[in-house]
């Protein structure tokens, strides 16, 4: 029988006293530090109650905190009980800060080192050195009181084809192993789930929205590799897949492999490792060399075939999309205004008509109306659906994760008839997106110099907007990919061809409305007969932009120019594919936009 939160945190303080301790801190991370949880890895909902994607609690014998950032102030007041929990933000009291100023001098902090980064525990070791013990457990305190934990899934795993990928495994430990020779390095240990996969060119569904398998790997200097995993899983082909030497091992014999490379050289990434591998490490003798992760930047530069890939499943995607909002449309006409859950439903039935859609690439933003002015809101996280009402705007942000491609978008769609303040603001955005979609720029150019191109037409009237305006997308991988980024905050990494990066302005006027439009991005060279050797930006996805929201006086004619050729491309490559209804929809939302006379 399941415990309630009340009984969780009586247990864990049970837990505390058995073992002489004050004080625990549970990250919502788990001990592969992704975006992505899965539900068995699930502690910090699990002692609390709160399901955001961000957050952490301290529980102690006669006080619980939990902290979490903007996005949750409210959702986690309807989630953790306000007479168990005191409730903090993340960023501006964090944890850490609030344990040297809630305990006594000398007190005991447990902490599972496999649930923080290597950085975030030396930190902590700086900061509380003189005040706090910091307890490394070698057993995470809620899995030993966790009655009805889920299993985890264990899925099967997937080769890739070369056809789809377009690169052995041979080769790309080749890369990796040369950045190791070249830098000295005798190994380098990856834990990121999706470096892993595209490594060894597998993939899986042990992780929601993340087309991974658990597991870690070191690849060595000779371009072998330890790849960790239950060896019950791996299919009788693999070691033809993968070429020679992979070596499978459990993943109970992990510490004995890591123990092995006492002396050597080993690559480990501070910042997407977590701490229970440094300690192994330096415990056994190791040098430890922090750096990036080495699969990065080739995993982000998409070869020929992955970009085609991607070309190819944003048609789908776009075939998938146009029969929503064909039926959206319909719907509304037809005075049906259906909740937020019921729009993100049939958006996903209607990507499930594709066989080759293995998994959504994140849960659904269905925003109705106000709620859209959040612009992270999770409508499956609230108490009520919120609904659509006419005379203003939704907003979808969506996307697929296919067998040659992964998908990100988003479109703002009129509801009735909008304000002319909403129209304003929409083609405010529209016209930014546009100006980065046009972008040229000299190989070097990072995202940070860019981002003021989404965001000119916005500041020039005052306006802003609180998030970054692009991130990295992988290719049947993550969608939230790095280490490529568009955002006012500097990125030192210059954007390269083959990268696949969003391209997402958008405006949020508090209680009223929100609005963004996400394209997805391939970075192309361009032919110039100057000096400079030029990238440009390719539009992937294949969406109408609903014009029904553009105040066509706000745009110049390059910029109406754009927009209509857009529109001729997706009609060019959806019409062929989608049936007589979606095409005389698709037709009507892809007409060239004019001028009034």
């Amino acid at each position: 029988m399941s415990l309630n939160i009340s009984d969780r945190i009586e247990a864990l303080r049970q837990w505390l006293t058995n073992n002489n301790l004050d004080a625990v801190i549970i990250p919502h991370e788990d001990e592969y530090l992704g975006e992505y949880i899965p539900l068995h890895n699930e502690r910090l909902a699990y002692i609390s109650g709160f399901v955001g994607s961000a957050g952490a609690a301290i529980i102690t014998q006669d006080q619980a905190a939990i902290f979490v950032d903007g996005r949750y102030t409210i959702q986690v007041t309807k989630q953790a009980p306000s007479d168990i929990f005191s409730y903090h933000h993340l960023i501006q009291q964090p944890p850490l800060q609030w344990a040297s100023q809630n305990l006594k001098q000398g007190a005991r902090l447990a902490i599972d080192p496999k649930m923080h980064s290597a950085v975030w525990f030396e930190k902590a070791e700086v900061q509380l050195s003189q005040q706090l013990q910091l307890i490394s457990l070698d057993h995470n305190p809620i899995d030993v009181i966790w009655q009805d934990r889920p299993d985890p899934i264990e899925s099967s795993m997937r080769l890739m084809d070369l056809e789809l990928v377009g690169q052995s495994s041979a080769d790309k430990r080749q890369q990796i192993a040369d950045i190791l020779v070249n830098d000295n390095l005798d190994a380098a240990l990856l834990t990121q789930l999706d470096s892993v996969c595209w490594l060894l060119n597998i993939r899986g569904l042990d992780v929601s929205r993340l087309p991974v398998l658990l597991s870690q790997a070191i690849i060595h200097q000779n371009g072998s590799v330890d790849f960790f995993i239950d060896p019950s899983r791996v299919p009788d082909n693999f070691a033809q897949h993968v070429g020679a030497n992979v070596r499978v091992h459990s993943p109970l014999q992990l510490e004995t492999v890591l123990a092995s490379l006492a002396t050597k050289k080993v690559l480990v990434d501070p910042s997407t490792s977590n701490a229970w591998y440094s300690l192994i490490l330096n415990k056994h003798k190791a040098i430890i060399h922090p750096a990036a992760d080495p699969c990065l930047l080739p995993k982000a530069c998409k070869n020929n075939v992955e970009a085609q890939g991607m070309i190819n499943c944003h048609v789908r995607d776009g075939v998938a999309m146009s029969s929503f909002l064909c039926w959206l449309d319909k719907e509304v006409a037809s005075g049906r205004l259906h909740d937020e859950d019921q729009l993100a439903t049939k958006l996903q039935q209607c990507r499930e008509q594709d066989p080759t859609l293995a998994d959504l690439s994140f849960d659904t933003i269905s925003a109705a109306g106000s709620n859209a002015a959040m612009c992270h809101y999770n409508h499956a996280d609230q108490s009520e659906f919120g609904k659509l009402s006419l005379n203003s705007l939704y907003l979808v942000d969506s996307g697929g994760q296919y067998q040659d491609g992964t998908t990100d978008i988003t479109r703002t769609i009129a509801i009735g008839t909008p304000s002319e303040f909403m129209k304003q603001q929409y083609t405010l955005v529209l016209k930014g997106h546009i100006a980065l979609a046009s972008a040229r720029f000299p190989k070097g150019t990072t995202g940070s110099q860019l981002d003021v191109l989404a965001r000119q037409f916005l500041w020039a009237k005052g306006y802003n907007y609180d998030h970054g305006t692009g991130h990295g997308v992988g290719h049947f991988l993550s969608v939230h990919e790095g280490p490529q980024r568009i955002s006012p905050a500097y990125n030192g990494v210059a954007l390269q061809a083959g990268m696949v990066v969003s391209n997402e302005p958008g405006y949020y006027r508090t209680d009223e409305f929100g609005i963004r439009i996400e394209n997805l991005e391939l970075i192309n060279p361009v032919e110039t007969n100057g000096d400079l050797e030029l990238l440009g930006l390719h539009s992937l996805t294949r969406c109408p932009i609903d014009v029904r929201a553009i105040n066509v006086d706000m745009l110049n004619r390059p910029e109406l120019t754009w927009l209509n050729d857009y529109h001729q491309k997706v009609w060019d490559d959806l019409s062929p594919l989608v049936n007589s209804e979606v095409k005389i929809w698709l037709q009507h939302a892809t007409q060239p936009l004019r001028y009034a006379d």
